[in-house]
C-alpha cells in the first residue's frame, strides 16, 4: 500500500511540476509570472515529492527505488500531459523508446525483489 500511495503522491507532484514550469508556454498569460507560478506550485509540489520518496523507501527500504520510480512516473506524466495539453506528439520513435525504458524501470522496480 505504501509503494502505491508513493507513486500516486509522484504522480501528483509531476503534474503540479508540469503546470509549474510549462504552463508559460501553453498559455501566453502565465508567461512573465514566474513568481506567482513559484507561489502557487512550489511548496505543494515539494511537499508531494517528500512524500513520494518517504513512501517508496518505506516500502523498499532503497533510496535508489524512489529515485527511479520517481524518474519513471515523471516521464510518463510529462509525456501524457505534453500531447494531451501542448499538443506536442509523444508518437515519435525516440520517445517511444524512453516511455517504454521509463516503464519498464517503473516494473523492475515493482517486482524484482
Amino acid at each position: 500500500m505504501n509503494y502505491l500511495i508513493g507513486v500516486l503522491l509522484f504522480a501528483i507532484a509531476n503534474i503540479m511540476a508540469w503546470f509549474q514550469f510549462n504552463s508559460q508556454f501553453v498559455w501566453g498569460w502565465w508567461e512573465d509570472k514566474p513568481i506567482l507560478t513559484n507561489f502557487i506550485f512550489a511548496i505543494p509540489v515539494g511537499i508531494c515529492f517528500w512524500y513520494a520518496v518517504r513512501y517508496i523507501v518505506i516500502s523498499t527500504d532503497e533510496l535508489w527505488a524512489s529515485k527511479l520510480v520517481g524518474f519513471g512516473v515523471g516521464n510518463i506524466v510529462f509525456a501524457t500531459l505534453t500531447y494531451f495539453i501542448a499538443e506536442e506528439s509523444m508518437l515519435t520513435p525516440k520517445t517511444m523508446v524512453c516511455l517504454f525504458l521509463a516503464t519498464i524501470i517503473i516494473l523492475v522496480q515493482i517486482f524484482w525483489k
